[in-house]
């Protein structure tokens, strides 16, 4: 009997730097990445993935910001609740066409997860976790006169950060 092997897929790695923002490249990034999970669930292992979501609940608050005179904007969790769906939608689609296509009997669950966080987590004042696409110096500068904090991110440009409490309790 297999291991259970847990799988992290980063945020960046289903949209990856300077990749347009299309549903059709990540959707494509993660084709890719399953293709190579499911090698492990072939050789025996019982897989569980989580993933990162900076990029894609990035993008979702773009558009709400974009459409604010139409839609009332989510507020951040809402849109990061709406990337679950939308990410574990693609890694569950691409997993069970890769299990049908190897005929492998296997199921496939997608679970959206909220967490529990302090109120008082010093993380609410100073935001250090990147969200979104990469802007400019001067576009960040733009955005910071508007509200946003912005961060430069590893020598790759500036993005928007928020805050990034430390979870307390998971709950299902």
């Amino acid at each position: 009997m297999g291991k259970r092997v847990v799988l992290a897929l980063g945020g960046n790695a289903i949209l990856q730097p300077k990749q347009e923002a299309t549903y059709a490249n990540q959707l494509k990034n993660v084709i890719s990445a399953t293709r190579h999970m499911i090698e492990i669930k072939e050789a025996g292992h019982k897989i569980v993935i989580t993933h990162g979501n900076g990029p894609q609940v990035g993008n979702i608050i773009a558009q709400n910001e974009a459409a604010k005179n139409v839609v009332e904007p989510l507020p951040i969790y809402a849109c990061n609740a709406e990337s679950q769906g939308f990410i574990g939608y693609m890694l569950e689609k691409s997993l069970k066409n890769h299990i049908k296509e190897r005929g492998i009997a296997a199921n496939v669950a997608t679970f959206l997860t909220m967490v529990e966080v302090d109120k008082d987590d010093i993380a609410f004042e100073k935001p250090t976790k990147p969200i979104g696409v990469f802007y400019s110096e001067e576009e960040a500068k733009q955005l910071e006169e508007k509200g946003f904090t912005m961060s430069e991110d590893a020598g790759r440009g500036y993005r928007r950060v928020v805050p990034s409490p430390e979870p307390k309790v998971i709950m299902g």
